[in-house]
C-alpha cells in the first residue's frame, strides 16, 4: 500500500523557517519532519511513498536526490573515468520515493488526484507534511476494511484551536469539524480509489470539497486515537517537538 504524503503547503504561520524551505523540511533534531513522518510508516512495513510537492518543492527532490551521498562513506575516483564508491548502508535504502511537482496553487484535493496516477492498488494511505503521530497503522487500516468505507481519518484530541469533529457511532455525518467531542481530524488516512470522483480538480481542497461530500454519502469513518499527535503549525509547536525529540521522549519514534 502506497502512501501519499501532501508536502505543497506554503507554511505561513512557520514563515521565518518557511521562507527558504519547504514546511516538510523544517527539522525535528538533525531531520526534516517529513523524514520523520516517513521512519513511522517504513516501521509498519510501508515504504513506497508519493511525495505531493508544490511550494519550494525542490529542496524536497534535491534532500533524496542527495540522500545516499549524505549518508553514507564514500570514496571517490578522480580523473577522465570518475567513479563513487559508497561503503556502508542506511536503513532507508528499500524506500521508494516518487516525487511530483502537483504546482504551487493547486488544493490538497488536487495533488492527491494528481497522485492516483502512480497509485495502481485499490487502497492507499495519506497524511500531511506537517504533524506526527503513534496511531497503530495495522489497527487503524483493519478499522477502514471492517467499516467498509471509502475513507477512514484519524480523530484525535489536540489542546485548543482546532474545530471538533461530530460522530454518529464510527460515521462522520458532515464534515465541518464543529461539535462536542473534543475530536478532530489527524490525517492519517485510509482512502480507496473512489474518492477520485469527489476529487475535481487542481481547485479541490480535500477538507473542504472532497471530505464534505463523502461524509453526506455515509462513506467517511473516524478512527479514535487517544494517543499522542502533534502537527508543526507554528514555533511553539516546532519548539516543543524538537525538546520531545531531543530528550529521548518523542512518542512518535517507534523504530
Amino acid at each position: 500500500m502506497k502512501v501519499v504524503i501532501l508536502c505543497g503547503g506554503l507554511g505561513t504561520r512557520l514563515r521565518e523557517e518557511t521562507e527558504f524551505r519547504p514546511k516538510p523540511m523544517v527539522p525535528i533534531g538533525p531531520r526534516p519532519i517529513l523524514w520523520h513522518i516517513m521512519k513511522f510508516y517504513a516501521h509498519y512495513g510501508f515504504k513506497e511513498f508519493i511525495l505531493c510537492l508544490g511550494y519550494k518543492g525542490e529542496a524536497i527532490k534535491e534532500y533524496f536526490y542527495n540522500y545516499q551521498w549524505h549518508r553514507s562513506d564514500v570514496t571517490l575516483r578522480l580523473g577522465a573515468h570518475p567513479e563513487i564508491t559508497y561503503h556502508n548502508q542506511h536503513p532507508e535504502e528499500d524506500w521508494q520515493v516518487t516525487l511530483i511537482d502537483t504546482g504551487q496553487a493547486t488544493q490538497t484535493g488536487g495533488r492527491v488526484k494528481q497522485a492516483l496516477r502512480h497509485i495502481h492498488d485499490e487502497e492507499f494511505l495519506l497524511t500531511y507534511g506537517d504533524g506526527v503521530c503513534n496511531v497503530p497503522l495495522p489497527a487503524l487500516i483493519d478499522f477502514h476494511h471492517k467499516k467498509r468505507g471509502l475513507a477512514t481519518l484519524t480523530a484525535v484530541k489536540p489542546t485548543g484551536r482546532f474545530g471538533e469533529l461530530t460522530f454518529e457511532g464510527d460515521k462522520v455525518p458532515t464534515f465541518t469539524e464543529k461539535g462536542e467531542t473534543g475530536f478532530v481530524s489527524g490525517g492519517f488516512f485510509v482512502l480507496n480509489r473512489g474518492i477520485e470522483k469527489y476529487l475535481t480538480g487542481d481547485e479541490c481542497s480535500f477538507e473542504f470539497d472532497a471530505l464534505p461530500l463523502i461524509a453526506e454519502q455515509g462513506l467517511l469513518t473516524a478512527f479514535r486515537h487517544d494517543g499522542f499527535w502533534q502537527c508543526m503549525d507554528n514555533p511553539r509547536e516546532m519548539e516543543a517537538l524538537n525538546k520531545m525529540w531531543t530528550t529521548g521522549t518523542a512518542p512518535w519514534k517507534i523504530w
